[in-house]
């Protein structure tokens, strides 16, 4: 082996999401779909503590995406770097993001949304588990959609 993973090795993963994570992954977007149609619908009042939770929500997951890189790092022999690296990126961008006003920041929220998932087509078949990508794009897409709606109606 060439200092690559032993991980990077191994063939593509058959390892398909099950029912229930794909109902977990799905349930998830509730917090992105509600919150992008309360923020057209609310009374004026309440609109700030409605965009200030979707882009709380959206920091999170944006964290937790991050995070996963972390866990591919650690499976890897010998440990990637770049795996710790990319995956605390993620986590800044979302907290500067939340601390934005929710008509920037939800935006930064879709955008990141959107990089990670495409920095994951990349490393996801390294690590065996580009099985998860198809769930993975249908989540990014919903999400992504979210905060952009909600930066529009911000």
């Amino acid at each position: 082996m060439s200092g690559r993973s032993v991980l990077a090795e191994t063939p593509a993963s058959t390892n398909q999401p099950d029912a229930a994570t794909l109902r977990l992954g799905y349930a998830g977007l509730l917090p992105f779909v509600l919150g992008a149609a309360l923020l057209w619908f609310v009374r004026p009042d309440a609109h700030p503590y409605v965009a200030a939770a979707l882009s709380a929500y959206a920091g999170v997951i944006v964290s937790f995406l991050g995070g996963i890189h972390w866990g591919l790092g650690f499976r890897a022999q010998p440990a990637d770097p770049s795996r710790f690296v990319w995956g605390v990126v993620p986590s800044l961008v979302a907290w500067v993001a939340v601390v934005m006003p929710p008509y920037a920041g939800l935006v930064v929220h879709g955008v990141m949304l959107v990089v990670c998932y495409v920095v994951d087509r990349r490393i996801y078949p390294l690590h065996a588990a580009g099985a998860w990508l198809t769930l993975r794009f249908r989540l990014t897409v919903v999400a992504s959609l979210g905060c952009f709606i909600g930066a529009a109606g911000s």
